[in-house]
Formats: structure tokens, sequence, C-alpha cells
């Protein structure tokens, strides 16, 4: 046992710290922070928008997150700013040609999207998605925030909303602009057409779509009065203003005014060249669609109906033409092709065909009747197809089953609604026939009036006095 000295322990020294020189250290820290925080910020930031007071010196974004020549409507909306004078900034992919009014004008400046690459589009597997989504995200953040000036108005369509909307969300903080929604559709309801609604995807889709949708907008537009009611109730308690503006067709699409003026149109488009002159004298008839051939336009129906017209008019000739691009396209064309080889549809010709937007609207004006196949995923949207058939002056046979069917097509005024082949079959039938001209007559008149209503007026009373534009 070692001895006690008796010595008491050394006390231990224990630093603690001024609070006062804490404080200024801690404040110091923060204040360099902040403006490291700033520079870089500033630095990197984009510009911001500062009004101009005058529409020529504004600018105006559209977004499409798709083929912008294959957006008819959000064409559209460049086309009116431009009319008005702003500067417009159209954003998206280049692929297919642009409407005529958005090449060589000033004030139309077109910012192309990178593609993605094709090792990553071709790619499959559970990490490819979400590389593609922040490669589109990345693309699109920097062509709405740095290679475009700050505009006053960002205007989006949905779908799609990934990447669109979390994208628009912060470059509106960002740049102080205003975001307008144009919903022609719902993301997740054509995402379920080919998955359950309880597929992982869809419900992450819908509560995207939900949640951002009422945060990014200050202003919406939907393009029937049925979506308008269902976006301000659940699951989407949008309260930002809606307006609803009805899908019109452009000046492209016009009826034809004399039997010599269609003659000269079949001669000049490829695929009616050589059926001109009996087109022109009745000996047969024009029927046309267009579709993009996807799972929510059912082309198989079509031709079931045209299956069993071959079978009860025999005498009658028909020259279907199918326009559009689509991923279903090339299996029904051996379909159509193995048909035609067995005889089954006898007077009966089906052709396909991609047609620039100048040829497409000579077509519509020359034909005799229009299908649209479009099945409204959500219940509540409208075929364009069918406002550019109303343009051209010809009536339609539409498939009818869904709320907002009524709000386009006037069944027995403008058109005939279907819900099975037999049905269209039937409308071909009693169309078609001779004895069929009084009522096509009929149908035609309702066409060609509400035909012509058009874009401009529409878009000037709803959105440009919505926005002050027109007064």
């Amino acid at each position: 046992m070692a001895p006690d000295t008796g010595a008491a322990a050394a006390p231990v020294d224990i630093w603690i710290p001024d609070v006062q020189v804490l404080f200024c250290f801690l404040l110091g820290a923060g204040v360099l922070f902040g403006l490291i925080t700033w520079a870089v910020f500033k630095l990197a930031a984009p510009s911001t928008y500062k009004s101009a007071g005058h529409a020529a010196d504004e600018h105006v974004q559209v977004i499409v997150m798709g083929d912008i020549g294959r957006s008819p409507r959000m064409q559209y909306h460049a086309i009116s700013f431009a009319k008005h004078g702003y500067n417009v900034d159209l954003i998206g992919y280049k692929e297919t040609a642009r409407h005529p009014s958005l090449i060589g004008k000033p004030n139309v400046h077109l910012f192309s999207l990178r593609h993605t690459p094709e090792w990553l589009a071709w790619s499959t597997g559970l990490l490819v998605l979400p590389i593609r989504v922040l490669y589109s995200s990345f693309a699109l953040f920097q062509a709405m925030a740095y290679r475009t000036a700050a505009p006053k108005w960002i205007i989006i369509q949905n779908p799609p909303s990934i990447p669109t909307f979390h994208i628009t969300l912060v470059v509106a903080w960002l740049r102080g602009s205003k975001v307008i929604i144009d919903w022609h559709n719902y993301g997740h309801t054509i995402m379920a057409l080919n998955r359950s609604k309880r597929n992982p995807g869809v419900i992450f889709y819908r509560y995207y779509e939900t949640m951002l949708g009422r945060m990014t907008g200050s202003l919406n537009l939907t393009v029937t009065r049925a979506m308008a009611r269902q976006l301000i109730v659940a699951p989407y308690y949008i309260t930002s203003p809606i307006l609803t503006l009805y899908d019109r067709p452009a000046s492209t699409f016009k009826p034809i005014q004399s039997a010599a003026q269609r003659q000269q149109l079949l001669s000049a488009i490829t695929p009616t060249q050589p059926h001109a002159a009996r087109i022109t004298s009745g000996a047969m008839r024009l029927v046309v669609s267009s579709t993009s051939w996807t799972p929510d336009e059912d082309f198989g129906l079509f031709l079931e109906a045209l299956v069993s017209f071959a079978a009860v008019a025999p005498t009658t000739e028909l020259l279907v033409i199918v326009t559009g691009k689509g991923l279903q396209k090339a299996e029904f064309e051996r379909l159509i092709a193995k048909l035609t080889d067995t005889g089954t549809l006898a007077h009966v010709t089906i052709m396909t065909a991609w047609l620039s937007t100048a040829d497409y609207a000579s077509l519509l004006s020359c034909a005799d009747l229009g299908v649209c196949l479009h099945k409204s995923s959500s219940g509540v949207d409208l075929p364009m197809k069918v406002v550019d058939m109303f343009g051209a002056g010809i009536p339609v046979a539409a498939y009818s089953a869904y709320e907002s069917f009524s709000e386009l097509v006037k069944d027995g005024r403008n058109g005939r609604g279907f819900t099975t082949s037999a049905e269209l079959a039937d409308i071909l039938v009693r169309l078609m026939a001779p004895g069929g001209q009084a009522e096509l007559a009929k149908l035609k008149s309702g066409a060609v009036e509400d035909g012509s209503l058009g874009w401009d007026e529409q878009w000037d009373n709803v959105l440009g006095r919505a926005l002050g534009i027109v007064t």
C-alpha cells in the first residue's frame, strides 16, 4: 500500500470558451457560409424575369416533352402568343416538321432538347428508367433555365407529368415566372391502360401528378368542362383558376369549295393519286382515320367493322387511309396484308401513310367521312383529330363510350357515335351507300358549321383575356 503523503491532487485545467468569442465565431462562420452560398448562387443562378412593359420585349416558354411537330395544341399556343407580339421560346424534341406558321418567324425560337443516348434508350433494367428521367430532367432544366431568356409565362402540357412538373416548378421559382398547365389528359390513366391500377409505377405517377399538379400551375387550362370539374375535387384539389379552352382547328384545315378543287387536291396527294377520278365521280368513297397506334385506340375494332362492311356492301368501293406513326403500326400492316390476300376485304383498300400537315389537311377536306378510334383513358379528354376533321368540313364516326364525348360530337348533327365494331360497320354501310347521301350531307353541314369556330377567336376570348393580352 502506497504511503499517504498528504499532498492535495493538482487541479485539472478545463478550457471553457468565452461566450462572446464563441458567438462571434459562429456568426462569422454563418456570414462566410452565406456569402459563399450567395456568390455561388449569383454566379450559377439563371437570370430572373423583369417586366418589360411591351409584348415585343417579353418572352414566353412553350414546353413540349415530346415531338413538337406532333403536338398541335402546343404549337397553336405558340402561334397565338407570337401573333400578339411575344417572343416565343419553343422547347421540345425536333423530329417531324413544325407548323408552317412557326418557321421563319423572327419572334419564334426553337430550342431543341437532346435525345436520350441510344445506349440508354434501348437499355433495360431496374435503374434504367430513373437514369432516363434524370437525363431528360437535366436537358429540360438546362434549356428552361440557361439557354433561354427569363420568361413571363411558362406553358406546359400534361401529360407527360414527369419530369415536366418538378423541373418547371424549380425554374419558375428561380426565374420568377408564372406557370400555365394545359391539361390534355392524365398521365397515370394512360399508364394504367396496359398495367394494373395497383402497379407501383402507376401509383407513384398518380401521386406525383396530383401532388405537383396542384402546386405548379398559377393558371390551368382544360380541354373539356368535365375535366375542369374533376380537377377541383379528389385527388387533385386544384385551387388555382381553371379555364376550359376547347381545341379548335388551325386555319390549315378548311372545307373544299368545289369538285374541281377536290380533284386537284386528290391528284396531288400520293396515296390518292391513282384513285382521284373514281373518288371525285362518287364511284369510290374515301374514309380517313388518324391514329397514334397506341393501346387507347382500338384499330382492331375498325378492321372488324371493315370486314363486316365488305361482306354486307360488296358493291361499294371504299378507300381507307390511316395516317400516323406508332409502335403497333407494323403489326396491323401485316394483319391488313393478310386480310387483303385472303379476299376478306373485297372492294376495300386500306393504306397507311405519314403526311405533312398541308397534305393531311388536304386529305381530310377530300374525305367523305372521318373515323376516330380514340378511347379516353380518363373519360374526360377529347381527340384533337376530330376537331381537325370538323375544320376540314367532314363528319365523323367516333368511339363514344366516355363522359366528355358529347362536348365535341353531337350525334346526328356532326357525326355518329359507336361502341362496337358492329355499330361502326352499320354506320359505314348506311352512310357510304347511295341511299345514305342525304344523311351524310346533313352531318357534313353540321361539321362545317362547328369547324368554322376558329382557334384564334377562342384563344383570345379565354386565355388572352385571362392573361391581360386581350382587353
